[in-house]
């Protein structure tokens, strides 16, 4: 077993951690998968605190694989400069999403062991922050863990995708929607799409698929509109009942769809006065 005393440091050995580390990251960066992979020691241990997960080598390529980057330029949102201490960098990264009560992101840690040129220990943590929440406190953050093989930033691509989706097909104007067809037509299994919406955005399918109806309704209202021409409105946009309707409408404005209309007017009114 190789351990950290094994290789002290020395006046110059920053800087060659440096450079690994950089490499690296521009490997990553530039989704060149074989050049990541040749950074990796052979005796690597990447832990992924996240999944509860230590993989080897031999397990890394189809991880780095399904974790680089889709697009050239794609970048992560770093929150502090590498730092460098000996043989070690620390690396600190966010991930956003957009749930219904707010963004949220995870917070991501790495720490990065090189010897000899090469990566032989990586410690990866994620936390995720509720940023901000209306019907909840802002600032809430616990750690996040995951047991359905998805990283904090595949967890990320994968609300990406869903949000992607819903966009293009609206397919939340079908009233009769589930998560079976979402998963289906996203290639997501169901329980990736459910760990996603209840442990990560808070929230549960029929309340995210609600909440994009309520949106898209939103979006679409004028002032002026009457109530009667309101409820029109959300069967158009998929709600399958009133009762449904009117307790989404209410949790995401903190309004009746009356009291909604009579305060647009208002504004309205306001700002065409001369």
């Amino acid at each position: 077993m190789i351990q950290a005393d094994d290789f002290p440091d020395d006046a110059q050995q920053s800087e060659r951690t440096r450079a690994t580390v950089m490499r690296y990251h521009y490997s990553w960066k530039d989704r060149d998968l074989d050049a990541v992979m040749a950074l990796y020691h052979p005796d690597i241990q990447y832990h992924d605190f996240f999944q509860q997960r230590c993989m080897g080598f031999a397990e890394l390529r189809e991880y780095v694989r399904n974790n680089l980057p889709r697009q050239p330029g794609e970048a992560l949102e770093h929150t502090d400069r590498i730092r460098i201490d000996g043989h070690t960098a620390f690396i600190q990264y966010r991930i956003s999403l957009q749930g219904s009560g707010g963004l949220l992101a995870f917070r991501t840690g790495e720490a990065i062991t090189v010897r000899d040129g090469l990566i032989w220990r990586i410690h990866e943590y994620a936390t995720l922050m509720r940023e901000a929440r209306e019907q909840h406190a802002a600032g809430d953050s616990r750690p996040a863990l995951s047991r359905l093989g998805l990283s904090a930033r595949q967890l990320g691509l994968l609300a990406q995708d869903l949000e992607d989706y819903m966009q293009r097909a609206e397919a939340y104007l079908d009233p009769q929607l589930s998560l079976q067809q979402v998963a289906a037509a996203t290639g997501y299994s169901r329980s990736q799409i459910s760990h996603l919406l209840n442990q990560v955005l808070g929230q549960s399918f029929y309340r995210y698929i609600n909440h994009k109806r309520l949106q898209h309704l939103l979006d679409r209202l004028e002032a002026g509109k009457d109530l009667q021409r309101i409820d029109d409105l959300a069967f158009a946009a998929g709600f399958n009942s009133l009762s449904a309707f009117y307790s989404c409408f209410r949790w995401h404005t903190g309004l009746s769809p009356k009291a909604y209309l009579k305060q647009t007017s208002l504004r309205a009114r306001t700002h065409d006065k001369p």
